[in-house]
């Protein structure tokens, strides 16, 4: 079984200030932890971003755009055109705004997967992004933008979603789960705290 990974890196950061995947934590920028966290258990990977930003990944990386009948059409834009620039049998896909995020999670949300897709909660607040995804879910993403219908959970539930509780997949689960929106998380977490790979 072929798997794939996709770094969603799209987003317009508006409450950070500044393009999220390029923030840094202890040494890194925030898609190369995310990019740390799911290559170990994918044959390749891809980034998607926006145009303005391809420039600024190395070139030995594979790096694309939404599709452009569904440019800046958020998160489900962004699995459906990674899905589309490589052949999988399955996608593990994670944000570019979860530094803290640890392989050993990625490897167990894997050992959940059985069919269509397979997402975290915690404590209530799902996580759609942190997922692993079927590669025939791509027909799917595509029925639900051309249809102007955005939500990713949406998509989930259609297709069969298991949801695993965060807390089974880490002794850490707050910290881990969190999606930096704003520098200020930075600073709370201190100098600290980074190295949890």
């Amino acid at each position: 079984m072929r798997t794939a990974g996709i770094v969603l890196a799209g987003g317009l950061s508006s409450r950070f200030g500044s393009p999220k995947a390029f923030a840094e934590w202890d040494g890194n920028l925030f898609y190369e932890y995310s990019l740390q966290a799911i290559s170990p258990f994918c044959e390749a990977c891809v980034i998607v971003t926006r145009p303005e930003l391809v420039l600024r990944f190395p070139e030995e990386m594979k790096v694309v755009t939404d599709l452009a009948p569904f440019a800046g059409q958020g998160p489900i834009a962004g699995i459906l055109s990674g899905m589309e620039s490589i052949e999988a049998d399955r996608y593990i896909v994670l944000p570019c705004d979860m530094p803290f995020m640890e392989k050993s999670v990625i490897r167990k949300l894997v050992g959940e997967h059985r069919t269509g897709a397979t997402a975290v909660i915690l404590d209530g607040k799902n996580h759609p992004l942190v997922s692993v995804w079927d590669g025939s879910a791509r027909d799917e993403l595509r029925k639900a933008l051309i249809n102007g219908r955005r939500r990713v959970m949406e998509v989930q539930e259609k297709i069969g979603v298991r949801w695993v509780d965060g807390r089974s997949l880490t002794d850490t689960p707050e910290k881990v789960f969190e999606n930096v929106n704003r520098p200020d998380v930075l600073e709370r977490r201190g100098s600290h705290g980074g190295n949890c790979r």
